[in-house]
């Protein structure tokens, strides 16, 4: 195996949103991108009480991470996005939606929590990638 597999076996609900398995090749570089909040290169938070806006640059700044380890959105195959209870989960992905399609999406959890460490955030985002250099 020369590439990475994301797959989308039968039996298991078919989304154009994730994949459900992801296989990376031997000798691939993998990247974990810690949770990216909704600030900015000084920690202030951005966006304010509106969750679209704070996806944007939630994704934003996890597209930085990546860049800065040679890697891109393509490469990612698995995001993790946490929401804080209450907050509007379809602003949020239709904020980022379109920069995430994908003829083969990576995986995704995505999970309600009680609060996140920057006060004020309503989304974090994190990832998994691999790149074959």
């Amino acid at each position: 195996m020369t590439s990475i597999q994301r797959l989308r076996p039968e039996g298991l609900v078919r989304s154009p949103a994730f994949s459900h398995v992801a296989v990376v090749p031997p000798g691939a570089t993998t990247i974990y991108i810690g949770g990216q909040n909704s600030v900015d290169a000084d920690g202030v938070l951005v966006g304010g009480d509106d969750v679209a806006a704070q996806s944007v640059r939630a994704l934003a700044n996890a597209k930085t991470a990546l860049a800065s380890a040679g890697a891109t959105v393509g490469d990612v195959i698995q995001w993790t996005v946490l929401l804080v209870e209450g907050a509007d989960l379809a602003a949020a992905y239709g904020a980022i939606a379109a920069d995430l399609a994908s003829d083969e999406p990576p995986l995704v959890t995505a999970a309600r929590v009680a609060g996140l460490g920057v006060p004020g955030a309503l989304v974090e985002i994190a990832a998994i990638a691999a790149v074959i250099r």
